[in-house]
């Protein structure tokens, strides 16, 4: 069993950065691939950053150089560090735990870039 909280959105202008933070509990282990996803409204979810056991890291190209995606093992952690927020980066961000082929999921937090 797994349990993620995510925290960290809010309202931010275009320009401006947001860091978010997902919280694990249960059978989370460092060789585990965790990640953030987005969905906008209207829209399929899509990745915006993930990162293996191994410290591998792909980006979406819509966030290329603007977020970066970090984890703490020690405290079962992935945070997503976003600058030069755009508008279109507007989405409810999900954090996701891999786990045995199993995806679990947070229940999302809201960013808001006004233009």
């Amino acid at each position: 069993q797994v349990q993620l909280v995510e925290s960290g959105g809010g309202l931010v202008q275009a320009g401006g950065s947001l860091r978010l933070s997902c919280s694990a509990s249960g059978s989370i282990f460092s060789s585990n691939a965790m990640g953030w996803y987005r969905q906008a409204p209207g829209k399929a979810r899509e990745l915006v950053a993930r990162i293996t056991g191994s410290g591998r890291i792909n980006y979406a190209d819509s966030v290329q150089g603007r977020f970066t995606i970090s984890r703490d093992n020690t405290k079962k952690t992935v945070s997503l560090e976003m600058n030069s927020l755009k508008p279109e980066d507007t989405a409810v961000y999900y954090c996701v735990a891999t786990l045995f082929g199993l995806d679990y999921w947070g229940q999302g937090t809201q960013v808001t870039v006004s233009s």
